[in-house]
C-alpha cells in the first residue's frame, strides 16, 4: 500500500494494490512517513474501505483528533456486529459510533453522565442492538478501565439502529417512543392486552420497525391494492379502524401520510395479534 496522506502518527490515507483509497490504522504507522511511501505490512492493524467519498472524508477528519485505542475499540465493536450478529450496516457507523464513544469517554473523565430517557423502550423494542450496546461498554471497561453507565448502552444501540435502517440518528431517537405509542393505540382501541411472548407480537413489532424505516426513508408502498384494502376494511372493521388511528399518529409525528396499501397491511398484522389474544 502507498501513503497518500498522513492523518496523524497512527493513521494514514493510502491507495491499495488496485488503486482504491483506503484508511489504514496502526501504532506509529504515520510517524516520519511521507506521501508516496510504502506501508510496512507488519505495522497495519486495521484497513477501512469506505465507498462513500463524503463519509470517508468525515472519517479521516474525525480520526485526526481521536485517540488510537478509541478508534480501535469502535472498529472492533462494528466488526463484532457484522461478523457475529450478521448485521448489515451503513458505513456511516464508522463515523457516528467512533465519535460517540470518544465523547462518551470524555464525558466520563469529567464526571458527566447523560440520562437516557428512552432506555426502557430501547431494551423492549431493540433487544439485539441493546445487547450490542452492553457488549460495547464491556469492551470499553475491559480495555480502557472506563466504566460507562447502562444509559450509554442504549445510546450506542441507537447508533446501530440508525446504521441498520439507513436513517439519521435524529430519526432513530424517535423510533422507541413511536413504537411505544403505537402499541398503546392498538391496546386502547381494541381493548386487549398484548402477549409479548407470542410469534404474532414479534411479527407485528418487526413490521412496525420496517414501516417506520420506510416512513423516514420515504420509501412507502404505493396505492396498488385498493380492492383488497376495501375487502379488509369490510371483513375486519375494528382492526382497519385501529390501523387508520396508527396511520394518523404517524402522519402527525413523522409528517408523512401512509398509503392505503400500508394501512391495509398494518390492519392485517393488527388482526393477527388480535387473533392471538382471543
Amino acid at each position: 500500500m502507498t501513503i497518500e496522506k498522513v492523518i496523524n502518527n497512527n493513521i494514514v490515507s493510502a491507495f491499495d494494490e488496485i488503486g482504491r483509497e483506503v484508511v489504514v490504522m496502526g501504532c506509529g504507522i504515520g510517524f516520519g512517513s511521507r506521501p508516496g511511501a510504502k506501508i510496512p505490512e507488519d505495522k497495519i492493524e486495521k484497513i477501512f474501505r469506505i465507498e462513500s467519498g463524503s463519509v470517508a472524508d468525515q472519517f479521516k477528519e474525525l480520526l485526526a483528533g481521536v485517540p488510537l485505542e478509541h478508534a480501535k475499540i469502535s472498529s472492533d465493536i462494528i466488526s463484532y456486529a457484522k461478523g457475529t450478529l450478521k448485521l448489515k450496516l451503513n458505513q456511516s457507523i464508522y463515523v457516528t459510533l467512533t465519535d460517540h464513544i470518544n465523547f462518551a469517554i470524555a464525558r466520563y473523565a469529567k464526571g458527566i453522565n447523560l440520562e437516557n430517557a428512552l432506555l426502557w423502550e430501547i431494551k423492549r423494542f431493540y433487544p439485539q442492538e441493546y445487547e450490542l450496546g452492553k457488549y460495547a461498554i464491556t469492551q470499553i471497561k475491559e480495555r480502557l478501565k472506563v466504566e460507562l453507565p447502562e444509559d450509554e448502552a442504549g445510546f450506542i444501540a441507537l447508533h446501530f439502529v440508525n446504521a441498520e435502517y439507513g436513517t439519521n440518528i435524529r430519526d432513530a431517537l424517535r423510533f422507541p417512543n413511536q413504537m411505544k405509542e403505537i402499541l398503546e393505540i392498538v391496546t386502547r382501541e381494541l381493548g386487549i392486552k398484548l402477549d409479548e411472548g407470542t410469534l404474532h407480537y414479534e411479527r407485528f413489532i418487526t413490521h412496525m420497525k420496517f414501516l417506520l424505516q420506510r416512513v423516514y426513508r420515504k420509501e412507502l408502498l404505493p396505492d396498488e391494492e385498493s380492492d383488497l384494502a376495501d375487502m379488509i376494511s369490510q371483513k375486519y372493521p375494528k382492526e382497519f379502524a385501529c390501523s387508520k388511528k396508527v396511520a394518523d399518529y404517524i402522519e402527525k409525528t413523522a409528517e408523512c401520510r401512509l398509503s392505503g396499501e400500508e394501512v391495509m397491511y398494518l390492519a392485517i398484522h393488527i388482526r393477527r395479534i388480535t387473533m392471538a389474544e382471543e
